[in-house]
């Protein structure tokens, strides 16, 4: 039998596209390993992100990594796919021709076909999940339509394509049968979900038909474009016990004159309003989200503007990006990044430190409080999962104290006794009927 290795980098998007692909292969008579450190498979394919400089040069480390792995003869072949090969695929055949086949971002028939085999369009949502068995991410769209300045998502992944809800409703259902309970929807902008083929934003609807699916108990909704933001979605928050109260909206920043600069089709007053209705209409919602700071011409004003918005509105979850200048954006060949890098990084650090102390002082609310674990792991002495307030990877989680009423997989009620700034501690305070 042979045995193929597929490395993933980047997104929770490009597991998705792996996932289909290690199913794929799974149906050819392939033995499939997802993310293999050894060598003992003798095929690798790298499904590669090109989405910002620190992203691509770790797949291009990886490339090189395993051209050199094959020219010791450790491994037979290399294939490359995925949105570095997408974007750079000239340059990337001229510079390391020692890879056998290149792909793009949307080519997993092409990627079959490379190996010589034939693509089975009758599997196509079925899925092995490189995840644990209890949480699953649903890619519910393709692309964007979007042309934020500063993002060559859309150059990448091209524009914005639906997945039908019927089809989106059966992929979840056999996620379920797999034994999934935690269903994160996601996309490069899920609230733009079904223009192209309904006619109207659909986003709540597909929720709502997710809901229905037996076995799923949460489901958390990322990448939340805030401009146009669809208010039928509040409802459905308020209104299905599944919708964990969390959404995931990137503001990127709140200065007019960068809003307009970045192309966010929004304004520091919409923004505001927008997040002021979520927390009036769903008092407890966690909003997380993500900033740029130092894209072009940012001044100290506008950072400190930026600043006061973070202050202001005690975000429950924050990342920070410094800019980076991406080939072929309007960014790019419109504006000077002229923000020295020592001033990114500085300003990355100042949102972060205030955000530390945000994140402590949230924190304490939850000591004595009774939360919903799901359990992700077991760490050393502890149990490690998380809240309906908080996604696998990016987000804080719970430590639980070892206890024979905790599974693995499984919901338990935590009473929650210390809080730091990011990891609540506790111990089980019942099991849940699952």
């Amino acid at each position: 039998m042979k045995k193929i290795n597929i490395i993933t980098l980047g997104c929770s998007k490009n597991s998705v596209d792996s996932e289909h692909l290690l199913a794929q292969l799974a149906t050819k008579g392939y033995e499939v390993v997802h993310n293999a450190e050894d060598y003992e498979a003798k095929i690798v394919i790298l499904n590669t992100c090109g989405f910002i400089g620190d992203a691509k040069e770790e797949s291009i480390e990886a490339i090189l990594t395993y051209v050199a792995a094959k020219e010791q003869g450790l491994i037979d072949k290399v294939y490359v796919m995925g949105c570095l090969s997408e974007r750079y695929m000239t340059d990337l055949k001229n510079e390391i021709p020692e890879v056998e086949q290149y792909f793009g971002a949307r080519s997993l028939k092409e990627v079959i076909e490379g190996l010589g085999e034939e693509y089975d369009g009758s599997i196509e949502d079925e899925r092995v999940l490189s995840t644990p068995s209890h949480f699953a991410y649903l890619k519910i769209s393709e692309g964007c339509n979007r042309a934020c300045s500063y993002c060559a998502i859309p150059s990448i992944r091209g524009k914005h394509i639906s997945t039908p809800i019927e089809q989106l409703v059966r992929e979840t259902e056999k996620l379920a049968a797999k034994g999934v309970k935690e269903l994160l929807v996601i996309a490069q902008d899920t609230t733009f979900y079904g223009i192209d083929i309904y006619g109207e934003r659909r986003i709540a609807s597909l929720l709502r038909e997710l809901a229905k699916v037996e076995g799923i108990e949460w489901i958390r909704l990322h990448y939340a474009y805030p401009s146009e933001f669809p208010q039928e979605l509040v409802e459905v928050f308020k209104s299905e016990p599944k919708m964990c109260h969390y959404i995931d909206i990137p503001f990127q920043h709140i200065n007019n004159r960068q809003l307009a600069m970045m192309r966010r089709q929004t304004t520091a007053e919409q923004t505001q309003e927008l997040i002021d209705t979520l927390r009036r209409e769903i008092p407890d919602i966690a909003i997380r989200t993500t900033l740029i700071v130092g894209h072009a011409d940012e001044s100290q004003e506008e950072f400190d503007e930026l600043m006061d918005f973070v202050r202001r509105n005690k975000f429950d979850r924050l990342g920070v990006f410094p800019y980076s200048e991406e080939d072929g954006t309007h960014s790019a060949t419109a504006y000077d990044d002229n923000v020295s890098q020592e001033d990114k990084d500085s300003r990355v650090e100042q949102i972060m430190m205030l955000q530390e102390g945000i994140s402590f002082d949230n924190n304490q609310k939850f000591i004595g409080q009774i939360v919903k674990v799901l359990v992700d792991r077991v760490e050393g002495d502890f149990y490690v999962g998380r809240s309906q307030y908080d996604s696998p990877e990016v987000d804080q989680e719970v430590y639980i104290s070892s206890n024979e009423n905790v599974t693995v997989g499984e919901f338990c009620d935590v009473l929650i006794e210390t809080a730091q700034q990011y990891e609540l501690f506790g111990k089980c305070y019942s099991k849940q009927n699952n």
